[in-house]
């Protein structure tokens, strides 16, 4: 009797948290509390009060926290999606496709010092997003810029040796997969132009369910965000609180060959960022064993319904 077809084995995934949800923790506190939860890896803002990419002495900073991340047996993600660590008064200003040159030349460089930070960290990816079109700006224009930006950071990264992995963001320029396709057809599919997808995203707006986004973006996944969110509603959400079902996600996930850390991604929850943390890994966990988890909420640490920064 001929045996049947073999089923390659899933890849287990890695789950990490990421720091701008623990932005009221020291950035020791926040990895040594995601080391005790048993979490694979951290999603690293660059910010002020984490590893600020602005501030003197990065080399040595960076370096400390290499050993702390090694000492733990934490992986890394290097994150830029900080508000305000470029300008104070702009959220995620200046960007990519900021009219003047030189704010547009402000957040390459901020890129390129991420891919530094990347490598020394030995972080599986740099993640980064479009922005928003400006007022009065086309949108043969606006691609533009968003290539001729990006294209010093893309021979970073292929010197790195670190992948750069942008993220369709809801709003931006690029919001889409459909988006982040058309961006690697203008680049002529370089090597280190990889993608960010964000599940709970997938649900706000793309066409497909999030599973078969899953699917579709599979050859291009170098880093994954996860969290709750409604259809229509650029809100995220812990676990429970949204739409998603979460099993067959995980499941087309680990069906991809991903490799790169899955990254809670609950930037406004930072009040509440050790109890979400520690109610998100074992939800994540049962979802990825194919149970479906009860909500891990607990009213008195959920944040209430308030109008979003």
């Amino acid at each position: 009797m001929s045996p049947g077809p073999i089923t390659p084995p899933r890849t287990p995934l890695r789950f990490g948290y990421g720091t701008n949800g623990l932005t009221d923790l020291r950035l020791d506190d926040a990895l040594a509390l995601l080391a005790d939860l048993g979490y694979d890896g951290v999603g690293l803002t660059l910010d002020h009060m984490h590893l600020d990419p602005l501030a003197a002495d990065l080399p040595a900073r960076t370096r400390r926290i290499a050993r702390r991340l090694d000492a733990l047996g934490l992986g890394v993600t290097v994150e830029t999606g900080a508000r305000y660590v470029l300008d104070p008064r702009r959220k995620h200003g200046p960007s990519l496709l900021a009219p003047d040159p030189d704010d547009r030349a402000r957040r390459t460089g901020l890129l390129l010092r991420a891919v530094e930070i990347a490598a020394d960290l030995g972080a599986h990816a740099v993640h980064c997003f479009s922005g928003i079109t400006p007022p009065g700006t086309g949108t043969d224009t606006a691609w533009k810029r968003l290539a001729d930006s990006l294209a010093p950071v893309l021979d970073a990264a292929a010197h790195a040796g670190v992948p750069l992995a942008i993220e369709p963001e809801p709003g931006h320029l690029l919001a889409t997969l459909a988006d982040f396709h058309l961006l690697r057809g203008t680049l002529g599919d370089p090597a280190p132009l990889g993608l960010t997808l964000d599940i709970g995203h997938c649900q706000c707006l793309e066409p497909l369910p999030p599973a078969d986004c899953v699917r579709a973006a599979g050859p291009w996944l170098r880093h994954v965000q996860i969290e709750d969110m409604r259809r229509g509603v650029h809100e995220h959400l812990p676990f429970g609180d949204g739409e998603i079902d979460f099993p067959p996600v995980l499941a087309a996930l680990a069906a991809t060959g991903y490799q790169g850390l899955t990254v809670v991604e609950l930037p406004r929850h930072s009040h509440a960022g050790p109890h979400h943390a520690a109610t998100s890994l074992p939800f994540l966990r049962a979802a990825a064993a194919g149970r479906r988890p009860d909500h891990p909420g607990d009213p008195s640490a959920t944040p209430r319904r308030e109008p979003q920064p």
